[in-house]
């Protein structure tokens, strides 16, 4: 887990230690659901990959983010290591870090899926 997502996480647990215990079962229900929502995402995500033509598939495959997008993430990294992030930086980092791991998850699957189209070797491992 990333520090911003840790930071997050630790915040919201707090949260929820202050709610009175009537309300845990709405939370549960709601922490339920956004799993259930991840996973139909994800299945989506694979689909969308798998319609996509050989050529798209290896431009997603090699898909960076944008320059300017790096550095914002790569400073707001190094100030979130000396401590110095404000609130609305953390927030921003937090945004960047679900883009970059998207992105991440994106590249895999179309690596797969070049794979099995024999588009790609798999990887030696």
């Amino acid at each position: 887990m990333a520090d911003a997502d840790r930071i997050g996480a630790n915040a919201l647990l707090q949260q929820l230690a202050e709610l009175p215990q009537d309300d845990w079962p709405l939370v549960l229900d709601f922490v339920a659901q956004l799993k259930q929502r991840r996973e139909a995402l994800r299945a989506q995500a694979r689909e969308t990959v798998a319609a996509l033509s050989d050529e798209e598939l290896l431009a997603l495959m090699n898909k960076r983010m944008e320059l300017a997008q790096d550095r914002r993430f790569s400073l707001l990294l190094d100030r979130q290591q000396a401590g110095t992030l404000t609130e609305a930086e953390r927030d921003e980092l937090a945004a960047l870090m679900r883009a970059y791991q998207e992105g991440l998850l994106r590249q895999a699957q179309a690596m797969r899926e070049a794979v099995q189209r024999g588009l790609r070797e798999p990887l030696a491992g």
